[in-house]
């Protein structure tokens, strides 16, 4: 029985976290110009190409950890994406005040989401 819980638990873990990146990357569809015009702000090259692969990467991660696939790889590779997106966009040491207050809860935020990931990483080896 215990068993039984522990895995509908896990399942559930899996389909949320998956879905949050899901969501999140076929959300970006619908707002390319002001994400792309956020990431030309902060000078990287190709930021349309960067936005949309990253977007499609995100998916696909995403949808492998809510199907159970590949879940260490998945974790890990949406682990190098939230930190490279947070790196990108959350940039709160240039900010100041509720302009970094927001970014730093999104970089804590994106944090705690790294540990649910490395949570889900370590329940599939």
């Amino acid at each position: 029985m215990q068993d039984d819980l522990a895995f509908v638990i896990l399942i559930l873990g899996r389909l949320l976290l998956g879905g949050l990146f899901v969501a999140g990357g076929i959300q970006h569809f619908f707002v390319i110009v002001p994400i792309t015009d956020a990431i030309e702000a902060r000078g990287v090259p190709f930021a349309k190409w960067v936005l949309l692969s990253g977007s499609v990467f995100q998916i696909a991660a995403g949808l492998l950890l809510m199907l159970g696939l590949f879940v260490t790889a998945a974790a890990f590779a949406l682990i190098i994406f939230t930190l490279a997106a947070s790196v990108m966009l959350l940039n709160f040491w240039d900010m100041e005040g509720t302009a970094r207050d927001s970014a730093v809860n999104s970089w804590k935020s994106n944090m705690a989401i790294i540990g649910g990931l490395l949570t889900a990483a370590a329940g599939a080896l």
